[in-house]
């Protein structure tokens, strides 16, 4: 279905990737993977015809009104109702075959000044018939919207009042009822909860389409595709992988254990040769320094000779194309947390905690205890009010009912998913200088840590991305040294090689902590209990597993 030959692309000098070739075909569910910046973003837009290649060339077998594209930011009609946007307009089947009979007998009796007006008449009709089959099925609009959580959305409420989230919700519902023989996704799981994950997970795996998908949900990836592409920024390839997620890590670190020991091994003969060499060289130069004799003069130079060509293998071997660079370092975040003040044995109270909007009431008659070094994963359908109670913790909210106590000597870090914690005006570098006691060279040091190089660290923070944000944001905490982090969504904008090092980093963080996330993989290896909220109650459940099975 689609078919790239040898593309290569740069930016600004930059090589991206260099003759990248695969081909896609129908059924097939590809994963595209690489961190942020590799140029996965740009790969699709080449694959689209937004932007051109410097070399290579993208084929379809498939038109490209048969593909179907989700990007990360969506610009909906901010004038249409859900149901037309979704092309939920309903065709009357039985009413247009009538109007079809009634035109082509007209047609019959039509005279000749008339005749051209009733057949482009008949003509329309007959394509709204012929595509009937192809519009929305009102049993698939339910399942579609129910699956993505829109199914308590009025269809005929115009697009504009949804929320970001029910916009991205919205957009990939549209592009799922298109029908596509392709598919290319750009994170389709940001907004989703875990039953909207497990949900889509289902609907993608039965579908016979092509698919390019690039996500940074290791589960969702292990899930779903059948096949791993990754864009190394460091080579600047592209390599196929067959199987999911963890079929490919599986396979990178075989790769990696091969090529380390293939290192070792072409650097102990390398060495060998070398002293083979300087122990040529110092035989020389002792007969030479011992002796006038030409016997033995002769046999110096011999010895030279041997030495000479010993070298030269050597310069083969650096110079040749089967020469093995040294194993490079990931570069990565490094994010390790200081060491916190120890607070007390409970750490947070909720009493009789309520909260409502109206007459809508997110969750009442609260009593639970975070104790110290828990990690508790808060979890929930979207709209449920993780994020609200997170918020009345931090004081940004008032409870409708009871009351929220911190333990004793407990420091409290936030770090919000909308990232309003960061204030816009200030740069990377003014943020970290605010938050501790660093010199200048400290700082940018510091921030170098969490990938701001060179003049980056003096951006305004309102003008990064998101990503950008995130790492900022994870650095800010890392200054702060609280005891307690609140944390909503704090992996959602990093790339997978960030989240891993973020999770190692927690791993290692001896406080305590409360975190919303849909991340599975994060919630499954990390969560020593979890905080479920449903049906205006918030419960505890002893492990993620015990989650997942209330949810089946």
């Amino acid at each position: 279905m689609l078919h790239l030959s040898d593309i290569t692309k740069s930016y600004g000098g930059r090589l991206l990737f260099k003759q990248a070739s695969t081909v896609i075909n129908a059924g097939e569910r590809v994963g595209l993977v690489g961190p942020n910046g590799s140029g996965k973003t740009t790969l699709i837009r080449i694959i689209l015809g937004e932007e051109s290649s410097d070399s290579g060339a993208v084929r379809w077998d498939v038109p490209m009104s048969a593909v179907g594209y989700l990007p990360q930011a969506l610009d909906l009609p901010a004038d249409a109702t859900l149901r037309a946007y979704l092309g939920g307009e309903r065709h009357d089947d039985d009413a247009l075959a009538a109007e079809l009979e009634r035109l082509a007998e007209q047609l019959t009796r039509a005279q000749l000044d008339n005749r051209e007006a009733v057949e482009a008449a008949y003509h329309e009709v007959l394509e709204r018939l012929s595509s009937a089959d192809q519009s929305v099925q009102e049993h698939e609009l339910k399942e579609i919207l129910a699956g993505l959580n829109l199914d308590s959305l009025a269809l005929d409420q115009p697009v504009a009042i949804l929320s970001g989230g029910q916009k991205t919700r919205l957009g990939l519902a549209q592009l799922l009822l298109s029908r596509p023989a392709f598919l290319i996704l750009d994170e389709p799981t940001n907004h989703l909860d875990i039953s909207g994950l497990q949900w889509l997970e289902r609907y993608l795996s039965r579908s016979r389409a092509g698919m390019l998908i690039v996500s940074h949900d290791r589960t969702f990836l292990d899930q779903v595709v059948n096949r791993i592409l990754e864009i190394d920024p460091q080579k600047q390839t592209m390599t196929n992988y067959a199987g999911n997620y963890s079929d490919y890590t599986a396979a990178k670190e075989t790769e990696r254990v091969k090529y380390a020991q293939a290192y070792r091994e072409q650097e102990v003969r390398i060495a060998g040769l070398q002293s083979t060499v300087r122990g040529l060289e110092g035989q020389a130069r002792k007969i030479e320094g011992e002796t006038i004799d030409f016997y033995w003069r002769k046999r110096a130079l011999k010895v030279a000779r041997a030495a000479v060509v010993h070298r030269k293998r050597i310069e083969r071997m650096l110079n040749s194309e089967d020469h093995l660079e040294k194993p490079q370092q990931s570069y990565d975040i490094k994010l390790e947390f200081a060491e916190t003040p120890e607070s007390g044995q409970d750490v947070l109270i909720l009493q009789d905690l309520g909260k409502r909007f109206g007459d809508l009431v997110l969750f009442k008659d609260v009593y639970l205890t975070l104790r110290r070094q828990e990690r508790i994963v808060l979890l929930g359908p979207n709209g449920t009010g993780k994020t609200t109670l997170l918020r009345i913790i931090m004081g940004l909210e008032p409870p409708s009912q009871g009351s929220v106590r911190l333990g004793s000597n407990v420091k409290v870090g936030y770090l919000s998913q909308s990232q309003d914690t960061i204030d816009a005006a200030l740069s990377p570098y003014d943020l970290v200088r605010a938050n501790a006691a660093l010199d200048e060279s400290q700082a940018r040091t510091f921030l170098h840590y969490f990938l701001f190089k060179g003049d980056e660290v003096f951006t305004p923070s309102g003008s990064l991305s998101y990503g950008e944000r995130a790492r900022l944001a994870l650095g800010i905490l890392v200054l702060q040294r609280c005891n307690l982090l609140l944390l909503d969504e704090p992996i959602n904008h990093l790339d997978i090689p960030s989240r891993e090092r973020f999770e190692h980093a927690l791993a290692g963080f001896s406080g305590t902590v409360l975190a919303v996330v849909h991340d599975r993989y994060f919630a499954q290896r990390y969560a020593s209990a979890v905080w479920t909220i449903e049906d205006t109650s918030i419960q505890r459940l002893p492990d993620y597993e015990s989650y997942l099975r209330i949810l089946r």
